[in-house]
Protein backbone atom coordinates (compact mmCIF):
# COMPACT_ATOMS: atom_id res chain seq x y z
CA UNK A 1 0.00 0.00 0.00
CA UNK A 2 0.95 3.69 -0.42
CA UNK A 3 0.57 6.53 2.44
CA UNK A 4 -2.43 8.74 2.19
CA UNK A 5 -1.33 12.32 1.13
CA UNK A 6 0.08 14.52 3.48
CA UNK A 7 2.21 17.63 3.76
CA UNK A 8 5.90 18.03 4.25
CA UNK A 9 8.02 19.72 6.10
CA UNK A 10 12.34 20.17 6.78
CA UNK A 11 12.81 22.48 9.13
CA UNK A 12 16.51 23.39 9.63
CA UNK A 13 16.32 24.44 13.57
CA UNK A 14 14.55 22.98 16.87
CA UNK A 15 12.38 26.19 16.82
CA UNK A 16 10.44 25.90 13.77
CA UNK A 17 10.00 21.78 14.34
CA UNK A 18 8.42 23.07 17.86
CA UNK A 19 6.14 26.12 15.72
CA UNK A 20 5.32 23.28 13.07
CA UNK A 21 4.39 20.67 15.87
CA UNK A 22 1.98 23.26 17.54
CA UNK A 23 -0.65 23.25 14.95
CA UNK A 24 -3.61 22.59 16.83
CA UNK A 25 -6.37 21.92 13.78
CA UNK A 26 -4.17 19.27 12.41
CA UNK A 27 -2.21 16.03 12.69
CA UNK A 28 1.34 16.38 12.94
CA UNK A 29 3.83 13.96 13.47
CA UNK A 30 7.76 13.99 13.27
CA UNK A 31 9.39 12.18 11.66
CA UNK A 32 13.13 10.27 13.14
CA UNK A 33 14.76 7.85 11.38
CA UNK A 34 11.36 6.73 9.98
CA UNK A 35 11.89 2.85 10.77
CA UNK A 36 8.72 1.94 12.13
CA UNK A 37 6.71 5.30 11.14
CA UNK A 38 7.17 5.22 7.10
CA UNK A 39 5.72 1.34 7.41
CA UNK A 40 2.87 2.51 9.40
CA UNK A 41 2.05 5.27 7.27
CA UNK A 42 2.12 3.36 4.16
CA UNK A 43 -0.48 0.27 5.81
CA UNK A 44 -2.18 3.82 6.61
CA UNK A 45 -2.49 2.61 10.31
CA UNK A 46 -0.77 6.57 11.01
CA UNK A 47 -2.20 9.06 8.48
CA UNK A 48 -0.85 12.68 9.64
CA UNK A 49 -1.82 15.51 7.79
CA UNK A 50 1.44 17.32 7.93
CA UNK A 51 4.93 15.84 8.58
CA UNK A 52 8.09 17.02 10.12
CA UNK A 53 11.33 15.90 9.61
CA UNK A 54 13.91 16.35 12.03
CA UNK A 55 16.60 15.02 9.55
CA UNK A 56 18.35 18.23 9.92
CA UNK A 57 18.24 19.46 13.13
CA UNK A 58 21.71 19.17 14.12
CA UNK A 59 21.29 19.89 17.66
CA UNK A 60 19.31 16.66 18.17
CA UNK A 61 22.67 14.85 17.17
CA UNK A 62 24.72 15.39 20.28
CA UNK A 63 26.04 12.98 22.56
CA UNK A 64 27.61 15.48 25.60
CA UNK A 65 28.29 14.29 29.24
CA UNK A 66 29.22 15.91 32.70
CA UNK A 67 30.41 14.42 35.92
CA UNK A 68 26.74 13.06 36.75
CA UNK A 69 25.43 11.92 33.50
CA UNK A 70 25.42 11.23 29.53
CA UNK A 71 23.36 13.33 27.62
CA UNK A 72 21.86 11.58 24.56
CA UNK A 73 20.13 13.60 21.44
CA UNK A 74 17.03 12.00 20.13
CA UNK A 75 18.32 12.10 16.78
CA UNK A 76 21.05 10.00 17.58
CA UNK A 77 21.32 6.90 15.71
CA UNK A 78 22.19 3.22 17.02
CA UNK A 79 24.94 3.45 14.33
CA UNK A 80 26.55 6.57 16.00
CA UNK A 81 26.08 5.20 20.01
CA UNK A 82 28.18 1.95 19.00
CA UNK A 83 30.26 4.20 17.48
CA UNK A 84 31.10 6.71 21.08
CA UNK A 85 33.79 5.81 22.91
CA UNK A 86 31.74 8.03 25.54
CA UNK A 87 28.86 5.67 25.72
CA UNK A 88 31.56 2.58 25.45
CA UNK A 89 33.31 3.58 28.60
CA UNK A 90 30.28 5.28 30.84
CA UNK A 91 27.73 2.62 29.63
CA UNK A 92 28.50 -0.58 28.46
CA UNK A 93 25.00 -2.10 28.25
CA UNK A 94 24.24 0.16 25.61
CA UNK A 95 26.81 -1.30 23.64
CA UNK A 96 26.07 -4.72 24.67
CA UNK A 97 22.39 -4.32 23.49
CA UNK A 98 22.57 -2.21 19.96
CA UNK A 99 23.76 -5.62 17.86
CA UNK A 100 20.78 -7.35 19.47
CA UNK A 101 18.12 -4.11 17.60
CA UNK A 102 17.06 -5.24 14.47
CA UNK A 103 19.75 -5.39 11.37
CA UNK A 104 22.86 -3.29 10.57
CA UNK A 105 20.20 -1.47 7.94
CA UNK A 106 17.69 0.11 10.24
CA UNK A 107 20.50 0.82 13.10
CA UNK A 108 21.96 3.00 10.20
CA UNK A 109 18.81 4.98 10.28
CA UNK A 110 17.10 4.50 13.54
CA UNK A 111 17.27 6.72 16.64
CA UNK A 112 16.93 6.57 20.05
CA UNK A 113 14.25 9.24 20.38
CA UNK A 114 11.91 7.58 17.44
CA UNK A 115 12.19 4.44 19.26
CA UNK A 116 11.09 6.06 22.88
CA UNK A 117 8.73 7.66 21.21
CA UNK A 118 7.06 4.89 19.55
CA UNK A 119 7.12 3.54 22.86
CA UNK A 120 7.01 -0.51 21.21
CA UNK A 121 6.93 -2.77 24.57
CA UNK A 122 8.94 -5.72 22.45
CA UNK A 123 11.63 -2.95 21.44
CA UNK A 124 14.49 -3.23 23.83
CA UNK A 125 15.49 0.95 24.80
CA UNK A 126 12.06 1.97 26.03
CA UNK A 127 12.91 -1.57 28.86
CA UNK A 128 16.62 -0.22 28.59
CA UNK A 129 16.39 3.04 29.56
CA UNK A 130 14.28 2.35 32.60
CA UNK A 131 16.94 -0.36 33.56
CA UNK A 132 19.18 2.73 33.81
CA UNK A 133 17.24 4.96 35.55
CA UNK A 134 16.93 7.85 32.20
CA UNK A 135 14.93 10.58 32.12
CA UNK A 136 13.26 11.77 28.99
CA UNK A 137 13.83 15.75 27.94
CA UNK A 138 10.62 16.82 26.67
CA UNK A 139 9.96 20.38 24.77
CA UNK A 140 7.76 22.60 23.25
CA UNK A 141 7.57 26.49 21.94
CA UNK A 142 6.58 27.18 25.52
CA UNK A 143 9.90 25.51 27.35
CA UNK A 144 11.20 22.39 28.42
CA UNK A 145 10.14 19.30 30.81
CA UNK A 146 11.85 15.88 31.75
CA UNK A 147 10.06 12.95 32.45
CA UNK A 148 11.81 10.00 34.47
CA UNK A 149 12.05 6.55 32.14
CA UNK A 150 9.45 4.83 34.23
CA UNK A 151 6.34 7.32 34.24
CA UNK A 152 7.27 8.23 30.12
CA UNK A 153 5.61 4.73 28.90
CA UNK A 154 2.40 4.27 29.32
CA UNK A 155 0.86 1.67 27.41
CA UNK A 156 1.23 0.21 24.04
CA UNK A 157 2.75 2.88 21.66
CA UNK A 158 1.85 5.45 24.46
CA UNK A 159 3.89 7.50 25.94
CA UNK A 160 3.76 11.13 28.12
CA UNK A 161 4.83 12.95 25.26
CA UNK A 162 2.01 15.67 24.47
CA UNK A 163 1.34 16.21 20.30
CA UNK A 164 3.07 19.50 20.33
CA UNK A 165 6.01 18.18 22.30
CA UNK A 166 9.35 16.59 20.69
CA UNK A 167 11.79 14.44 22.88
CA UNK A 168 15.05 16.52 22.48
CA UNK A 169 16.96 14.47 24.61
CA UNK A 170 17.48 11.30 26.91
CA UNK A 171 19.70 11.30 29.77
CA UNK A 172 21.24 8.71 31.95
CA UNK A 173 22.60 8.86 35.50
CA UNK A 174 26.83 8.15 35.53
CA UNK A 175 27.10 6.01 38.80
CA UNK A 176 29.94 6.68 40.95
CA UNK A 177 30.96 3.20 40.90
CA UNK A 178 31.07 1.33 38.44
CA UNK A 179 27.30 -0.99 37.53
CA UNK A 180 27.25 -4.45 36.53
CA UNK A 181 24.44 -5.38 33.75
CA UNK A 182 22.87 -8.61 32.72
CA UNK A 183 20.96 -8.60 29.62
CA UNK A 184 18.81 -11.35 27.70
CA UNK A 185 16.12 -11.67 24.86
CA UNK A 186 14.05 -14.55 23.52
CA UNK A 187 13.53 -14.28 19.77
CA UNK A 188 12.73 -16.30 16.78
CA UNK A 189 15.62 -14.86 14.86
CA UNK A 190 18.16 -12.73 15.50
CA UNK A 191 16.73 -8.81 15.04
CA UNK A 192 13.42 -9.81 15.34
CA UNK A 193 11.42 -8.02 18.15
CA UNK A 194 11.53 -10.35 21.30
CA UNK A 195 9.15 -12.66 22.29
CA UNK A 196 10.52 -11.71 26.38
CA UNK A 197 13.56 -10.32 27.49
CA UNK A 198 14.94 -9.00 31.19
CA UNK A 199 17.65 -6.26 32.20
CA UNK A 200 19.16 -6.64 35.64
CA UNK A 201 21.81 -3.50 36.75
CA UNK A 202 23.75 -3.64 39.90
CA UNK A 203 26.47 -1.30 41.78
CA UNK A 204 29.31 -3.28 40.15
CA UNK A 205 31.73 -2.65 43.63
CA UNK A 206 30.20 -5.51 45.63
CA UNK A 207 29.99 -8.96 46.24
CA UNK A 208 26.20 -8.27 47.33
CA UNK A 209 23.30 -7.02 44.83
CA UNK A 210 23.02 -3.52 45.83
CA UNK A 211 20.83 -0.80 44.25
CA UNK A 212 19.58 -3.30 41.89
CA UNK A 213 16.85 -3.18 39.11
CA UNK A 214 14.83 -5.77 37.28
CA UNK A 215 13.20 -4.70 34.13
CA UNK A 216 11.72 -7.10 31.46
CA UNK A 217 10.12 -6.09 28.57
CA UNK A 218 7.57 -7.77 25.45
CA UNK A 219 5.84 -9.45 28.49
CA UNK A 220 3.60 -6.68 29.35
CA UNK A 221 2.24 -3.38 27.74
CA UNK A 222 5.42 -1.46 28.82
CA UNK A 223 8.68 -1.91 30.55
CA UNK A 224 7.93 -3.84 33.50
CA UNK A 225 9.88 -2.84 36.54
CA UNK A 226 9.93 -5.82 39.20
CA UNK A 227 10.46 -3.82 42.42
CA UNK A 228 9.36 -7.25 44.15
CA UNK A 229 12.63 -8.64 42.84
CA UNK A 230 14.94 -6.05 43.86
CA UNK A 231 14.43 -5.44 46.90
CA UNK A 232 14.57 -9.72 47.39
CA UNK A 233 17.88 -9.97 45.91
CA UNK A 234 19.52 -6.28 47.47
CA UNK A 235 21.90 -7.61 50.15
CA UNK A 236 21.91 -10.99 48.88
CA UNK A 237 25.31 -12.23 47.03
CA UNK A 238 25.50 -12.09 43.15
CA UNK A 239 26.67 -15.85 42.97
CA UNK A 240 24.46 -17.47 45.35
CA UNK A 241 22.03 -19.61 43.09
CA UNK A 242 19.38 -20.32 45.40
CA UNK A 243 19.19 -16.91 46.06
CA UNK A 244 18.52 -16.54 41.97
CA UNK A 245 16.07 -19.38 41.73
CA UNK A 246 13.64 -17.60 44.35
CA UNK A 247 13.91 -13.99 43.05
CA UNK A 248 12.76 -15.88 39.41
CA UNK A 249 10.12 -17.37 41.58
CA UNK A 250 8.57 -14.34 42.63
CA UNK A 251 7.42 -14.17 39.19
CA UNK A 252 4.84 -16.61 39.46
CA UNK A 253 3.16 -13.85 41.18
CA UNK A 254 2.82 -11.40 38.24
CA UNK A 255 -0.18 -11.28 34.74
CA UNK A 256 1.06 -11.07 31.56
CA UNK A 257 0.00 -10.13 28.46
CA UNK A 258 -0.13 -12.69 25.49
CA UNK A 259 0.34 -12.37 21.77
CA UNK A 260 -0.72 -13.68 18.44
CA UNK A 261 1.73 -16.18 18.86
CA UNK A 262 2.21 -16.93 22.56
CA UNK A 263 0.08 -17.35 25.46
CA UNK A 264 0.51 -15.78 28.72
CA UNK A 265 1.64 -18.84 30.50
CA UNK A 266 4.10 -18.86 27.06
CA UNK A 267 5.15 -15.52 28.12
CA UNK A 268 5.91 -16.27 31.64
CA UNK A 269 8.26 -19.48 30.79
CA UNK A 270 10.09 -17.03 28.38
CA UNK A 271 10.23 -14.16 31.31
CA UNK A 272 11.78 -16.29 33.50
CA UNK A 273 14.19 -17.24 31.13
CA UNK A 274 15.16 -14.30 30.27
CA UNK A 275 15.95 -13.58 34.02
CA UNK A 276 17.55 -16.18 34.93
CA UNK A 277 19.97 -15.57 31.91
CA UNK A 278 20.54 -12.40 32.98
CA UNK A 279 21.16 -12.91 36.19
CA UNK A 280 23.72 -15.50 34.85
CA UNK A 281 25.38 -13.04 32.71
CA UNK A 282 26.15 -10.52 36.49
CA UNK A 283 28.71 -13.49 36.94
CA UNK A 284 29.95 -14.32 34.09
Amino acid sequence: MKAASFLYELPEDLNTALQLLNSSDIDVLPLAGGQSLMPMMNFRVSQPDLLVDLNKIDSLKKIDSDSNSIKIGSMVKYSDMEKSDLIKEKIPLINNVIPFVAHSAIRNRGTIGGSIALADPAAEFPSLLVSLDATIELMNIKGTREVKSEDFFTGIFETDRKTNELVTSINIPINKSPKKFGFYEITRRHGDYAMAGAFVTTDGDKKEFSNSRVVLFAVSTKPLRIIDIEVFLNGNLLNDVSVQENAIDIINGYEFEGDLHNDTEAKKTYAKVSLKRALGELNG
